[in-house]
């Protein structure tokens, strides 16, 4: 019998509507960590890159344009507000994302993914610390009553960087190109403002409830699939 995959989720620490999507799914969701698998996504470094290319695997996120650079900061600012949120701007200077990256994943293996994850998130959106330095990684970790060494020491670990480089190439093969990034079977959903899509998806599946059919593109002409941008001239989206 074939087993089924269950609801998978790409998150991102740089990703500020990453962020809030995570915070409004486990509002409407509770339970959430449980039921979906979560999946850390970034931008690889030249080690992660060559891992990505050894396996004939790519990265599908392209750095956006300042305007739309510019949009996202005005938007996320709006997105607080209405929430109630609390946020503070960072300011990334050459981040090296594997450090969070792979430090929550070691976490999931002590079981403390769920208190990294808010640890880190707090410090990064609602402190704006750089959580892509050793000390205030770190930092952030013992204020959550977390061991740091054995967690920022991740970078360093062979099966950490290789299970590092598994999820990116996961990402690749489910054609993930932006952050927040969802999927229920054949169902895909990206962006903050299709989380209630997801949910639609997701929730009946958890009561052994019928479905929506996916949306598939079949019925989209050969000649706008072969044209890629022909309806986005600046980048295939997402802030992640």
């Amino acid at each position: 019998m074939r087993v089924k995959k269950p609801p998978r989720l790409y998150f991102s620490f740089r990703s500020p509507f990453s962020w809030l999507a995570l915070r409004r799914l486990e509002e409407r969701l509770p339970q959430a960590r449980e039921i979906i698998e979560f999946v850390p996504y970034w931008d690889p470094d030249p080690i992660t890159t060559a891992g990505l290319e050894e396996r004939d695997a790519g990265f599908h996120y392209t750095q956006m344009s300042k305007a739309k650079h510019l949009y996202i900061l005005q938007d996320t600012k709006r997105l607080v507000a209405e929430h109630g949120y609390r946020m503070a701007w960072p300011i990334d200077m050459d981040p090296w994302w594997e450090l969070p990256n792979l430090a929550w994943l070691k976490a999931r293996h002590l079981g403390q993914d769920r208190a990294f994850y808010d640890a880190v998130t707090q410090a990064r959106w609602e402190r704006g610390e750089n959580i892509c330095e050793v000390d205030v990684l770190s930092a952030a970790l013992e204020q959550a009553g977390l061991d740091p060494e054995p967690l920022v020491s991740a970078v360093d670990d062979p099966e950490i960087r290789a299970e590092g480089l598994d999820a990116l190439v996961q990402a690749w093969h489910d054609d993930v190109f932006g952050i927040p990034y969802f999927k229920v079977g054949r169902h895909r959903f990206w962006g903050l403002d299709r989380l209630d899509a997801y949910l639609d998806v997701l929730l009946p599946t958890l009561q052994d409830l019928p479905t929506p059919e996916a949306t598939t593109l079949d019925d989209v002409p050969a000649p706008v699939l072969e044209r890629v941008g022909g309806v986005d001239h600046d980048t295939a989206g997402g802030c992640g």
